[in-house]
């Protein structure tokens, strides 16, 4: 099995088109047949320039709103971590 290399441009493009399209992750996954998970890690990593490029043209409640998405997805992702820990922190005998 051979991994697929995608450049800086790709994955930024392949974000921003997510997010002006409010496209969900698994859907462009598909489209673009690339793991899911992948496609994930990159909105993480690339997500905040697209959003902070885009909260002028937003209303005050249209960027409330994506700040409260935001959270609500670290807030998830904390929680899984926190699951894993303990998971991993446990004594398996």
């Amino acid at each position: 099995m051979s991994r697929q290399v995608f450049d800086e441009d790709f994955k930024r493009s392949t974000v921003q088109m997510m997010i002006e399209q409010n496209k969900p992750v698994a859907q462009a996954a598909r489209e673009l047949d690339i793991n899911p998970n992948t496609l994930h890690n990159w909105k993480k990593k690339y997500s905040s320039e697209f959003i902070r490029e885009s909260l002028p043209q937003m209303t005050e409640d249209q960027q409330l709103q994506a700040f409260q998405k935001r959270i609500r997805d670290l807030e998830e992702e904390n929680a899984i971590l926190k699951k894993a820990m303990h998971f991993f922190a446990k004594d398996h005998r």
